[in-house]
């Protein structure tokens, strides 16, 4: 990535103005009503916000990786369901970027996301397969020139507001569970069928309620690298490093309203510090450390993809037990910074009409150990430990 400092500051310029004059307004109507956060996806179109990781040679602004994470965090401080279905899509871009740019398909495939700032939903998740990323039933089948799939998703989230999506099958339907591709339809090349609702506690906004996911496409329409490799250098550390900068918005902000409130007590009490900022300071550091790790993992990552180096030499068991420990912490960091700064701001933190309310950030944070649950990733790392040698 090539980006200048000043197209990164001004893109990132952009992204705060969106968070507090259109996402943060709307962000309480958003979650009351369990409704896709419109305002804030149309005012990243206009900037050219979805397509900002697109490379120039296909149109794009080429913004580096390290401004994309930033871009969640500013707009989750602000509105998490906003930030979230930008972190998602966002990992659907990199993959496409990554892994498609060559093909003629996703070239052109590309070139069309810039110019209609198209936005990506992902169908990974199956019935059936108890939430492991690296396991499908649903098959990618052969009929005349053409393919088609019929795939059980627990969850497509902002589905029905996404104009393309991407889907884990097994190559063929005699591969086995774990011989997967990716393959995208555009606009109403998939139907989907719902099949359950989301009234849920927090990502009210996200809108991601289960479908049947059914299409007929063309062969070109699979990325020609195995999902193997997608998911080892780039659906995985790119989803849980963009997670990890959505939790810390929902963190963030929970913290300054905590701050606020903090404040406002000492007004009231001129020459005293209020009992409650002693736990504010022990708040500051749990969020500063929370925010170090995440960052030392974002510029890790990017300065990885960025070298010029073969992928399968810097993608080792090593990083992968660190990026899958990443998520882990985050995970469980975000919701004890919420419930922490609850407990600063007490009842007016606990009421939903107040200044000082984070039930919202707290309702939020408490989706992500459920996202990719921590346990299985724990059997993950636990399994990776068993044959790692540290170096």
């Amino acid at each position: 990535m090539t980006q200048t400092a000043d197209q990164s500051r001004t893109f990132l310029d952009g992204i705060r103005r969106i968070a507090e004059d259109v996402a943060a307004p709307a962000a309480d109507e958003v979650d009351r009503e369990a409704r896709f956060p419109h305002e804030a996806l149309a005012a990243l179109r206009a900037v050219g916000a979805l397509s900002a990781y697109v490379p120039r040679s296909h149109g794009g602004e080429e913004m580096g990786f390290g401004e994309i994470a930033s871009a969640c965090f500013e707009l989750s401080r602000a509105c998490a369901a906003a930030g979230m279905v930008y972190a998602m899509h966002q990992i659907q871009v990199a993959a496409i970027v990554r892994h498609g740019a060559g093909s003629p398909f996703f070239d052109q495939y590309l070139a069309d996301l810039v110019s209609g700032e198209r936005l990506i939903a992902s169908a990974t998740s199956e019935v059936g397969v108890g939430g492991d990323l690296r396991s499908s039933i649903a098959a990618v089948t052969p009929d005349g020139a053409d393919v088609v799939f019929e795939k059980q998703a627990p969850t497509i989230s902002y589905g029905e507001h996404a104009d393309d999506l991407l889907t884990t099958l097994r190559r063929s339907p005699d591969a086995d569970r774990g011989d997967q591709v990716l393959v995208l339809t555009r606009g109403d090349e998939a139907r989907l069928e719902q099949t359950s609702s989301w009234d849920s506690l927090g990502m009210r906004g996200t809108c991601s309620p289960g479908y049947v996911v059914r299409a007929r496409i063309t062969p070109e329409h699979v990325l020609p690298v195995p999902f193997a490799h997608i998911a080892a250098q780039t659906m995985v550390p790119v989803t849980h490093i963009v997670w990890a900068q959505v939790w810390l918005g929902i963190a963030t902000a929970a913290y300054d309203r905590a701050r606020a409130f903090v404040r406002g007590q000492a007004r009231n009490m001129p020459g005293t510090v209020p009992p409650a900022a002693t736990r504010l300071s022990s708040l500051a550091a749990e969020l500063h450390t929370m925010r170090a790790e995440i960052s030392t993992a974002t510029d890790e990552y990017a300065s990885m993809i960025e070298s010029g180096a073969d992928p399968d030499d810097l993608f080792t068991l090593g990083y992968a037990i660190r990026i899958n420990a990443l998520k882990i912490s985050a995970s469980e960091r975000v919701a004890l910074v919420c419930r922490d700064a609850l407990e600063i701001c007490g009842i007016a933190g606990y009421k939903n009409d107040t200044p000082f309310s984070v039930g919202r950030n707290l309702r939020d944070g408490l989706s992500a150990t459920l996202m990719i649950a921590n346990d299985r990733i724990h059997a993950t790392n636990a399994a990776l430990l068993l044959v790692h040698k540290a170096g």
